[in-house]
């Protein structure tokens, strides 16, 4: 038998809250309304259609397992199951980064290695670090925090306690610096 579901006319906040207090028709109606939403985001930072399935089930999982984490007064349910679905999305791409780094380093260490291309991908290693150390220590601390931390700039605000806009301009400015050190462009 079809089942057809009416959509729900309770507001995103409400149903975000009865959910929340075990209701589990309020889940479904959040389902229903915004799991293509979030599986589209998800698809779009992961760009795995199997991947992006397996967030959009995480975030509703993650919700309905915890509770009680949203805050009415910090912005829309929409947004914030969004930004779940977001910080999801790029965790799942981190741990594929770390993995496939891994089975990189497997390979290598199984295969010949071409000894000329590691000496200078190490040579050109020590050319970036000695121009990191050249940078302002602002400016070379989110750059680490970065590249090295795999921090978003929002986590190296968070982190450092400063506004995210102060770490983009840091973040631009030692990049502009790094790439004249390096000589691939003017100092400025």
């Amino acid at each position: 038998m079809l089942r057809i579901r009416v959509p729900s006319a309770r507001s995103d906040e409400d149903l975000i809250e009865a959910a929340a207090a075990g209701d589990g028709q309020a889940l479904s109606a959040l389902y229903d309304r915004y799991a293509a939403a979030v599986y589209a985001l998800a698809l779009g930072i992961v760009r795995n259609p199997e991947a992006a399935k397996e967030v959009t089930q995480e975030v509703f999982l993650s919700f309905w397992r915890r509770p009680g984490r949203f805050d009415r007064s910090r912005g829309s349910g929409r947004a914030w199951l969004l930004s779940l679905a977001h910080h999801r999305a790029v965790d799942v791409l981190r741990r594929n980064r770390v993995r496939h780094a891994n089975s990189l380093t497997e390979e290598a260490a199984a295969s010949d290695v071409d000894w000329t291309e590691e000496v200078v991908r190490s040579l050109e290693g020590a050319r970036v670090q000695e121009a990191l150390a050249a940078l302002p220590e602002a400016q070379r601390e989110a750059l680490v925090l970065a590249y090295y931390g795999g921090l978003t700039q929002r986590e190296i605000a968070e982190r450092l306690g400063i506004p995210l806009g102060t770490v983009k301009t840091r973040m631009r400015d030692g990049l502009l610096r790094l790439r004249a050190l390096l000589g691939g462009g003017r100092d400025t």
